[in-house]
């Protein structure tokens, strides 16, 4: 690692208003948030990714980077192109992150547009090819007015020959952009347009680099590099634009040895005294390929090849293990989300895209399984040069599977097995994950093995998932045609079943969440992680426990473990680094030292410079001591109060709402979108200085925040304040309606929601049937914090407990509720659904819902079965007890 690379920059009091300045004379500069990267700094319009983009095939010469500033232009998705555009872009970073200079939301609604000129100088007789590295999703692409291509997937590359729309000189790219994310068809990740918990911000429109390059009329197309360690060869396959007999190519490796053949013909080149690619040594051989016709040479391209064999074979003890070039090797890993706080999915620089894996090297891991993101060419790269084995997650189906997703999702596995097959460092395909879309397992996992077999397949990882100690969606064949038996387990590990021929792997653990005040997403939020929130000290020893408890699975038949996870990603504080990667949590050599337990840390693991601390909490805890001293010498600032209410805050210190209402106090209109989530989170009293500032500013909050957001901390303010602490024993609701009241509709919401909710918490169904429908109708309906299982939840009460008709037709209707309204198909609502059109005599409706609720249930729940066969018989579902 060169020097500088893991810094730690202490916890610094100003580090929430740290922010990025404009760059070069452009109207361009990056839009704030909390926790930019070093890198930020290096980026420019001049400078946005200038690395030449693909180096399993390079052309030194004749290429162009688009990457720079484009005019954007976001508009309806039925709008005809713009004439007038909104303003500069900086391409590749996403629309949604800072360093495009915009950060705006894209609608499922919308189209982005993105327009450029550029420099036409091919040579006469040369074609001009256009490639995009990656634009999420759908993208057409207009030359001169002209339509030149069309592209849909958000995770992989695309070229179309432009050369007949070309003029001499000056020449117009528009690209139109559509990419509902979670809301449309094809597979989006951990992408999701209302980001919270373990998914993000979405990554909308060019988000990989845009060239162009100047190649002949006859030119190599790809690049097909299969090596075969066994029998010292690596076989090669040059495929051309055209198909010709005429056409030979000649291929040199870096060790001298050299042959001639047919193009689009597979070649095999002997490599005699192979040096071996691995984490340890990943020695690489350059490769150079020259097309000749006529005695001629039409095109060259240089590339590279790593002689690495992955496979399954029995150690010593009889279990079913990986090996890597014939010796066993355990994969010590982790899960690699690969989001940056400033870029989302565009790492700043090539520089932060190779530290990461040097980072992760750093502490002592010698895998990353790539979690449901396809990363730049150039991230693979450095994962071949640096020595990183790679488990490649596929990026799993719509989870809905709406009609044409599932034809999406395998366009996008077979373009990504063509585009990354020659990357030397993949050991791993992962077809599904957690059951996230999952059909057809079997078909697609046969698919992909018979299209690469040089490499293992995971047909699913985490179908037996573990959360806090149970087991949840236990399937019945989750292992059919994979090389591996896979289970997550969270947050401590556990060990796969055992099948013969298989290996057993743990494909998800740990999630330890060690929040760093100064380092968080949003300050505002202490994030999560399994297991609680966690100090240092709690990392240090959950961890090594953990892998202790690694190191006897092992000895049992586990081959591989993928940690949850390298890096802190948004809302989520489970990483072992933050997520500006600043703050490791732990000490390099100390996270090292325990993982060395399980296997030996790599002999060219790349040494960590600079200063790691595991005192991260004593920092904060001495930084707060230090605010408490300067406030009571005077310091009022508004920015200093808002740090040191956080600070008091994380310190659970109940001063943090008085330093809090302070802050609040010096604001003045119009409200950021931070002051507003600072007033959000401060708010506890209807007498509090942010209540007000809420009460009278709804919809513009609104606007800021998003729908109901306002109205959420009002009524639960006023519930906090007013109604619940006169709700321990049978509450008298008059004097609480008078005190509620003066809130207007606000305040008849709250107590009819708290009636509600009080009536059912203590079955007092009397009251229930006075609000509950009124309630629903009037309010519940409408407010997005109300979520579909505490509505589910609810309505089964009703029915259990309940032989009320009005009751249960409100239930019905709740229940009801919670499938139109939810996009996920959720077996237990349709099952709470069957029961209650049961219990009101509607019997042959409910059986078709107890047959879909059984049906969407990949566990063959015996309950589901069980009241299904009751139904059938004409016997109650329910308990006994009815009130």
């Amino acid at each position: 690692m060169q020097k500088g690379h893991i810094i730690l920059l202490g916890i610094l009091l100003n580090g929430l208003l740290f922010g990025c300045s404009e760059k070069s004379n452009s109207s361009w500069k990056s839009q704030w948030i909390s926790i930019p990267t070093r890198w930020v700094k290096d980026v420019s319009p001049a400078n946005a990714l200038p690395e030449y983009p693909r180096p399993q095939m390079v052309r030194k010469n004749n290429w162009q980077n688009l990457n720079g500033l484009w005019n954007y232009a976001i508009t309806h998705k039925d709008s005809l192109m713009p004439s007038q555009f909104d303003g500069d872009i900086l391409v590749p970073y996403p629309v949604e992150s800072a360093l495009s200079g915009v950060k705006k939301s894209l609608a499922s609604g919308q189209l982005l547009w993105y327009r450029r000129q550029f420099k036409n100088d091919a040579k006469k007789g040369e074609k001009t090819l256009l490639h995009f590295e990656a634009v999420d999703y759908e993208a057409w692409v207009y030359i001169n007015g002209k339509e030149a291509g069309h592209h849909a997937g958000g995770y992989t590359s695309f070229s179309m020959d432009i050369t007949d729309k070309l003029h001499n000189g000056q020449n117009e790219i528009i690209v139109k952009v559509y990419d509902p994310t979670n809301e449309g068809v094809g597979p989006h990740g951990k992408q999701v347009l209302q980001p919270g918990g373990i998914y993000y911000t979405a990554s909308s429109g060019i988000w990989q680099t845009v060239w162009l390059e100047n190649v002949p009329q006859v030119f190599i197309d790809n690049l097909r590099i299969t090596p075969d360690v066994d029998n010292k060869q690596v076989r090669i396959l040059v495929s051309t634009n055209e198909k010709s007999s005429s056409l030979s190519v000649t291929v040199k490796a870096s060790d001298g040895s050299s042959i001639t053949g047919s193009a689009n013909s597979e070649l095999v080149l002997p490599i005699a005294d192979a040096h071996l690619w691995s984490p340890g040594d990943p020695y690489l051989y350059d490769l150079s390929v020259d097309l000749v016709q006529d005695n001629k040479i039409m095109d060259h391209v240089d590339s590279y090849f790593g002689m690495r064999k992955v496979s399954i074979q029995k150690d010593d003890a009889g279990f079913d293990r990986i090996f890597l070039n014939n010796n066993y090797t355990y994969n010590l890993g982790v899960l690699d989300q690969g989001f940056w706080p400033d870029g989302l999915y565009t790492a700043p620089t090539d520089d932060a895209l190779k530290f990461d894996i040097e980072a992760i090297k750093a502490l002592g891991f010698n895998t990353i399984r790539k979690h449901i993101k396809v990363e730049p060419a150039r991230w693979y790269y450095w994962a071949d040069k640096l020595g990183m084995l790679v488990w490649q997650d596929f990026v799993n189906p719509n989870q809905r599977l709406p009609l044409g997703a599932k034809q999406a999702f395998e366009s996008d596995i077979t373009e990504t097995i063509k585009q990354l097959y020659n990357n030397p460092s993949i050991i791993t395909w992962v077809v599904f994950n957690e059951r996230w879309g999952q059909y057809d397992q079997q078909r697609i996992t046969e698919w992909v093995k018979k299209t690469d077999p040089t490499r293992l397949v995971n047909g699913h990882s985490g179908e037996l998932l573990y959360t806090d100690n149970q087991l949840r969606s236990p399937a019945d064949n989750p292992y059919v045609s994979s090389d591996m038996t896979d289970v997550h387990s969270y947050p401590f590990p556990r060990n796969a079943i055992a099948l013969a021929g298989k290996v057993q792997v743990l494909g998800e653990f740990g999630g330890i969440g060690v929040p760093v005040v100064n380092h968080l997403w949003d300050d505002l939020e202490q994030g999560w992680g399994y297991n609680g929130i966690q100090t240092p000290k709690d990392l240090e020893l959950q961890y090594t426990r953990m892998v202790d408890t690694l190191v006897l699975l092992e000895r049992k038949g586990l081959s591989a473990s993928i940690y949850t996870q390298p890096f802190d990603v948004e809302s989520e504080q489970n990483g072992l680094m933050t997520y500006d990667r600043e703050i490791v949590k732990l000490p390099a050599e100390k996270i090292r030292a325990i993982n060395s337990k399980i296997h030996p840390v790599s002999k060219n693991y790349v040494a960590a410079t600079g200063s790691f601390t595991i005192n991260v909490a004593d920092t904060a805890r001495q930084d707060y001591a230090k605010c408490l001293e300067e406030y009571k010498q005077g310091k009022r600032e508004p920015a200093f109060l808002r740090q040191l209410a956080i600070y008091a805050r994380a310190s659970n210190d109940s001063s943090a709402n008085k330093y809090g209402n302070e802050y609040i106090g010096s604001l003045k209109k119009p409200y950021t979108a931070g002051e507003l989530k600072f007033i959000k989170q401060f708010t506890q009293s209807v007498k509090d200085p942010g209540f007000e500032i809420l009460y009278n500013n709804v919809e513009e909050i609104n606007s800021v925040l998003g729908k109901d957001e306002a109205e959420a901390t009002i009524t639960a303010t006023i519930e906090r304040d007013l109604i619940l602490p006169y709700t321990k024993s049978k509450p008298d609701w008059k004097p609480m309606k008078e005190s509620t009241g003066k809130y207007g509709e606000l305040g008849n919401e709250t107590l009819l929601q708290a009636q509600m909710l009080y009536a059912i918490n203590n079955s007092d169904y009397v009251l229930l049937e006075e609000v509950g429908d009124t309630w629903y109708k009037k309010y519940g309906h409408k407010r997005k914090w109300i979520p579909s299982f505490l509505l589910n939840n609810m309505a089964w009460k009703i029915f259990e407990e309940s032989d009320s008709k009005n009751l249960l037709q409100t239930a019905l209707n709740w229940s009801r509720a919670t499938i139109d309204n939810e996009k996920e198909r959720d077996n237990t609502y349709y099952d709470t659904y069957a029961n209650i059109l049961y219990k009101l005599g509607q019997k042959e409706e409910a059986l078709k819902m107890q047959e879909t609720a059984i049906r969407l249930d990949g566990s063959n729940n015996k309950e589901f079965k069980a009241n299904y066969e009751k139904m059938k018989r004409g016997e109650p579902t329910w308990k006994n007890v009815t009130k």
